[in-house]
This record gives structure tokens, sequence and C-alpha cells, in this order.
């Protein structure tokens, strides 16, 4: 009943979006890689934002240069949507960050990991059965709270710790999660932690276009970005820094099912996890984000330099 429930839910949701209720395992084929082992059909998903879909494009065409069967469920929502669809197996890879990942899964739980190192062991024992954890890539895509150049001058940001006297002033925008989120960043986590009370929080998008402009146009004096998005240096917002180490290490790293985690699959996402740099990331977004470039093409351009193609 309760994956019944969760399939439900999924599709409405694909359905909304305008797209097809992706396959699940059981209605794909075994087909073999190129040393002659059985290989299941992989279904790469990726959260709602370009920065997680261009990395579920790269994954995806990998594995398909590696001979796995492999199919895309792209841009299917936060990973209030996104988790159970893998537990489920109506999507088996996704890309993930440790420090959301760890958010998410110790909700209630006051845990405590200041290194990617430490984050993995605490996921290892938090990962539910039939999930996996790859090794994590180099890539650091973190959580940021980002304000106009504006906001900054006017009070002489340059930390969280100078945002927490002035934010009973200003407007804070985000998705809607960070209001209610268990992890240590969230609104909670700010005001426990530098004494942040914003006087407005508006639910706005994962850090997408809807926050962007709300910022461009000063409906918003700061928000929720990821460290590697193009807005922040289009746009000359400023990054607060974090000198209390709030914001968790987020390391890209491959979440998929034990199912699906046979060698020809892990061994390919290890590939690319190898390659996979901040800088370049950062680049890619830019690629995809400024200049408009379609994800499919910024990721197999990736790979042909990296000889994963």
């Amino acid at each position: 009943m309760r994956k019944f429930i969760v399939l439900s839910a999924l599709a409405v949701v694909l359905v909304v979006a305008g797209l097809e209720l992706f396959p699940t395992l059981d209605q794909t084929a075994t087909q073999r890689d190129s040393n002659g082992n059985a290989t299941p059909h992989v279904i790469v998903g990726s959260a709602n934002f370009p920065e997680n879909e261009l990395l579920g494009e790269i994954y995806a065409g990998a594995l398909a240069a590696a001979g796995v069967e492999v199919s895309t469920a792209l841009n299917l929502g936060p990973r209030e949507v996104l988790f159970p669809a893998l537990e489920g197996g109506d999507v088996t890879v996704v890309p993930e960050y440790t420090g959301a990942l760890l958010d998410y899964l110790s909700q209630g739980e006051s845990v405590r990991a200041d290194t990617t190192r430490d984050q993995v062991k605490q996921l290892e024992r938090l990962l539910p059965p039939g999930l996996q954890l790859l090794p994590p890539s180099a890539a650091q895509d973190q959580e940021t709270v980002t304000c106009t150049r504006e906001v900054v001058d006017r009070y002489s940001l340059r930390s969280l710790e100078d945002l927490g006297p002035v934010s009973g002033e200003l407007v804070m925008g985000g998705p809607p999660e960070l209001a209610q989120r268990a992890g240590r960043y969230s609104l909670p986590g700010l005001k426990e932690v530098y004494g942040i009370e914003f006087a407005e929080f508006r639910p706005l998008d994962v850090a997408g276009p809807l926050t962007v402009a709300a910022l461009v146009e000063g409906k918003i004096d700061c928000a929720n970005l990821f460290s590697t998005q193009s807005a922040i240096t289009t746009h000359e917002f400023v990054v607060l820094s974090d000198p209390k180490g709030l914001i968790e290490s987020q390391a890209v790293t491959p979440l998929i099912s034990t199912e699906a985690a046979r060698p020809a699959v892990v061994d390919t996402l290890n590939d690319v996890s190898a390659q996979l740099t901040t800088a370049e990331l950062r680049k890619m977004v830019e690629q995809v984000e400024v200049d408009k470039v379609d994800a499919y093409t910024v990721g197999q351009e990736f790979l042909a330099r990296h000889s994963l193609d």
C-alpha cells in the first residue's frame, strides 16, 4: 500500500510536469556489458535544478558509453520526491550531495559530521536497506546565504555573523523546505547558530529562476543559492562567509540501488566521480544557465574531455 501511494503521487507530479511516467526495474530487460556480464536496466533520476539535471545527463551518458542499458527521469522534484522514487525502484541512480542527504536522513537525530569522510560514515549507517553511496567526487556545491550587492553595502555585510543583528529588517527567499528542514543548514539552524531571524521568508524554488529573479528585482534581500551558480557572478551577488561552519560539506556523489550496483555500473560512475571537480562543475553550470546550452550537450562534452564517451 505504501509503495502504491508513493507511485500514485509521483505519477501526478509527472503528469503535471508534462512528463511520461518512467519505467520501473520490473518493466525493463537485462542486457550484457562489454565483458559479457549481466547488467540491469538503470534509470538515472535527478532533482529539479539545472546542476543536478546536468549531473544526471553525465551519469547516463557515461553508463550508455559503457554498454549499460540506461534511461533518464530527470527534473523530478526536490529530495522529498526523488528519494522515495529511489527507494521504490522507480529510479535507480541519482546525483546526491553528502551534507544535504545526511540532513534528510537524520531528521530528528542530532548528527555532527564536520568532514565529507564523517558524512559518509554517518550516511552508511543511516541509508535504508537496498541503497548504497558510492565514493564522493572532489566537486563541492555548498548551499549559501547570498545577498544583493546593495544590501551588503548598506549593512556592511561580510559574514553570517554580520547578518544576525540586522536580519529582522530583511527578507529571505529559498525553497519551501528551508523553513522546516531538520538539518543544520535551515532557518532554525541559522537562528540557533547566528541569531538570524528574518523579517519574512518567501518560499520560492530550489535556487532556480524564481529565486534569482526575486533577488534581481529586489523582492527579497538574500537567498539560498548554490555556490556553483553562475547567477552569483553574473548579477554581482555576494555570498556571506560562514565562520562557524554551519553549512556542511556538499560533495557530489552517486546514490544507487544495490540491485543496480553491478561492477560495470559502479566502475563507470566511479570513473565519472574521479574526474569531477568544483571548478569544472561551475563552468558547466554556467554553460547551461548563462549560455543556454542544453544539459545533454554539456554532459557529452564533459565525457569526451575525459575519455568517458
